[in-house]
């Protein structure tokens, strides 16, 4: 992977609708270009944050599953 990871959100153990609420507090404070790992135990992340970053206007870098996590790379644009 190419982009620098700036900022990392951890949000193992938390619920939908937390994972996403606080991911736009953490993406608030960012800076336009910055790039930021979260890691979420949540199954509903896999659809709750592509479209957080598709309505915001946000790039989804990556996406995997991993040992019962999933692990997002998005970069703000906005």
């Amino acid at each position: 992977m190419t982009n620098q990871i700036n900022h990392t959100f951890d949000a193992s153990g938390l619920m939908c609708p937390e994972p996403v609420m606080m991911l736009h507090g953490k993406v608030r404070e960012m800076q336009i270009g910055e790039v930021l790992k979260v890691i979420a135990t949540d199954p509903s992340t896999q659809r709750d944050i592509p479209k957080f970053c598709q309505f915001l206007g946000h790039e989804l870098v990556s996406s995997e599953e991993e040992e019962g996590k999933y692990i997002f790379v998005l970069k703000k644009m906005a």
